[in-house]
């Protein structure tokens, strides 16, 4: 299984690449949102006929998860490729001041932002749905206590790109990396303790070793374990954040605080784990061509 989950798991590289990148900001800032849109319906393809794995991954995703016949899987995957990178458009144009053109909603907002005033470190725990950057601007004052921790081998390059002339943020980067795990570990404590925050992703494991199998959407699959036993070792407050994009430039944004009651540290990660697939599955079902995880993601039976 070590050996076939090597195979499958994600190699912490984002799709696309700095070129494209700069290219999609350009036309953005020079032609507005609409424009990068009629540009996507071009380039989407691309992906479709030069991205085997991730094409793959999405038609067997949409074919054996979906459970969608063969034609509307196909289908699906140009569809799939195409609101990816509509997020991607829309987080660019957000970050440099594009705002014009979208709206927000906002569920279980009070209660995150009471939680956030309350002084204790807390974990806010999202997933490769939607895309959860776009809410970067509605953080206000709490964004100098964000902590970002992320793997993607492309990171540092893209990012120059994307905020170059961008709004700027004053979240700090947490950088996760294989070779250097305790030390992610160490500056997630540290910012925990000091009454922080960490937003992490938990739905992308880096070492299959430290991975826990799950049943989501009907299906065994490999979940991040390190995350979920620091929230459960540290009994700091655990929030699930999405950010769905809707019709017409419409954007949801949800806050669900786990509940967490167990005693021992083991009964508070079996509780924020489960709560966590369960929260992932009932978003991943209201917006199935949201979810961009481009691998194979499911342990096969």
């Amino acid at each position: 299984m070590d050996e076939q989950a090597s195979k499958k798991q994600w190699n912490g590289k984002s799709r696309g690449g700095a070129l494209g990148t700069w290219f999609f900001v350009a036309t953005l800032k020079y032609f507005g949102v609409r424009a990068a849109y009629l540009l996507l319906a071009l380039v989407a393809p691309y992906f479709v006929i030069f991205a085997p794995k991730a094409r793959h991954a999405v038609y067997s995703y949409n074919r054996n998860i979906l459970h969608y016949s063969r034609l509307k899987a196909t289908l699906m995957v140009a569809k799939h490729f195409y609101i990816f990178g509509q997020t991607i458009i829309d987080k660019v144009a957000l970050k440099h001041g594009i705002s014009k053109s979208f709206s927000f909603s906002f569920d279980g907002y009070e209660p995150f932002v009471e939680l956030l005033n309350s002084g204790r470190g807390t974990m806010i725990i999202g997933a490769h749905v939607g895309s959860w950057e776009v809410g970067g601007p509605f953080f206000c004052q709490y964004g100098n206590k964000m902590n970002i921790a992320m793997l993607d081998a492309e990171y540092e390059h893209i990012k120059n790109i994307i905020d170059k002339g961008a709004n700027s943020t004053n979240y700090k980067i947490i950088p996760l990396s294989e070779s250097d795990g305790l030390d992610a570990v160490l500056k997630i404590k540290i910012a925990l303790d000091n009454g922080e925050y960490v937003c992490l992703q938990g739905d992308r494991y880096i070492d299959a070793m430290n991975s826990t199998s799950l049943t989501f959407m009907g299906r065994k699959a490999l979940f991040p374990k390190g995350l979920f036993q620091m929230a459960a070792k540290l009994n700091v407050p655990v929030v699930f954040y999405y950010a769905l994009r809707n019709k017409h430039r419409h954007y949801n944004f949800s806050f669900q605080i786990a509940k967490i009651d167990g005693i021992s540290a083991q009964q508070r990660f079996e509780q924020i784990t489960q709560q966590y697939v369960e929260s992932l599955e009932k978003v991943v079902t209201q917006y199935p061509q949201q979810w961009f995880n481009f691998y194979d993601f499911w342990q096969i039976e």
